[in-house]
């Protein structure tokens, strides 16, 4: 059985301080891959790094939504430049966060609308993040139909997962979808056609249960795959086939 956390932060504190230690334990449980997601562009280069010295983990190259009033100079050619690096898989995480108001509303839109013309000018796929912001989120994919990607760690409605899944994107869940008070994010689990759906750990946060209270790691995906199967009704060994496939046919770069 083989399994692919889809996004993670290795060079987060937490874990970047025993890299190898962290995606050894991953590996003798199964995990044969590794996203290393970038939140920043002061990241780009660790988050690259770690991709160039292990064959089974790939970068991004993104800004968070809460970083955008940090990027106001951040267009699609620098996106673009940088995701020319070969294990370089999609852009990302980007998107829209209105829960904390880190960034200025207007400048997170801007930053995801470059985002998204970078992912369509490279043609790899975005690494979404939304929160408390569903109608621009959706309302922009919408508008920009036409390029692929995922909603990472996905804690809406059912109402914008069925958008996203209309527009041809996947739809992640992490070890949220594992705690008692996720009944309905479990729900929303429940539909999400076998070949959208992927797995992470967006570790280091978020362990799922029973690892809660520790520091996430990659490893853990394991369990929160075991319960998504659990929940789903299928096999472990069923759902890891499927979501390891998925993350090659979206993630399309990795799998050359």
């Amino acid at each position: 059985m083989t399994l692919i956390d889809s996004h993670c932060h290795l060079n987060y504190p937490g874990l970047v301080e025993d890299e190898t230690g962290v995606l050894d334990r991953a590996r003798a449980r199964g995990v044969s891959g590794f996203l290393n997601i970038s939140t920043r562009q002061s990241e780009w280069r660790d988050v690259m790094a770690a991709a160039e010295r292990h064959d089974d983990v790939w970068a991004t190259v993104g800004v968070h939504p809460h970083e955008a009033d940090a990027h106001p100079d951040l267009g699609t050619d620098t996106l673009v430049q940088a995701a020319a690096h070969p294990k370089v898989v999609a852009v990302g995480e980007c998107g829209l966060d209105y829960h904390y108001n880190k960034s200025d509303r207007g400048a997170q839109r801007d930053r995801f609308r470059a985002h998204i013309a970078a992912a369509r000018e490279s043609g790899l796929p975005l690494v979404i993040h939304t929160r408390d912001a569903e109608g621009d989120t959706a309302a922009i994919l919408r508008e920009e139909n036409g390029v692929g990607g995922v909603l990472h760690c996905f804690t809406g409605t059912r109402w914008l997962a069925e958008q996203g899944l209309e527009l041809g994107y996947y739809v992640s869940l992490s070890g949220i979808v594992t705690f008692k008070n996720a009944k309905g994010l479990q729900e929303v689990a429940r539909i999400v056609p076998d070949e959208r759906l992927l797995v992470e750990t967006d570790a280091p946060f978020l362990a799922p249960v029973p690892n809660r209270g520790k520091t996430c790691e990659p490893a853990f995906v394991a369990d929160t795959a075991a319960f998504l199967a659990d929940l789903r009704g299928v096999a472990p060994e069923v759902l890891a086939e499927q979501t390891t496939a998925n993350f090659y046919r979206l993630f399309h770069r990795a799998a050359r």
